[in-house]
């Protein structure tokens, strides 16, 4: 597993990159590949984790989670510990 940050993704298109200290080049992501529920998207500068599988045009990220993932009972846990 490695880690890395998000260079950039496309909504609409549905890919973007991910740079990692452990690689020379950028690593492509796909939206399929990413580890979410619901709305599979990431933002630039995102910490994750991955897996890397080779490609026809170079590295491809797959088994992508975003480091900072709350799942939604984590979330309203964390919520309700929060003072107001």
């Amino acid at each position: 597993m490695h880690r890395g940050s998000v260079k950039w993704f496309n909504n609409a298109k549905g890919y973007g990159f991910i740079v990692s200290d452990s690689f020379d080049e950028d690593l492509f992501i796909h939206y399929s590949a990413i580890n979410v529920e619901g709305y599979k998207t990431l933002k630039a500068g995102q910490s994750v984790t991955f897996d890397v599988s080779p490609g026809k045009r170079g590295l491809h990220a797959v088994d992508i989670t975003p480091v900072d993932q709350a799942t939604p009972e984590e979330a309203v846990e964390n919520k309700e510990t929060q003072p107001a």
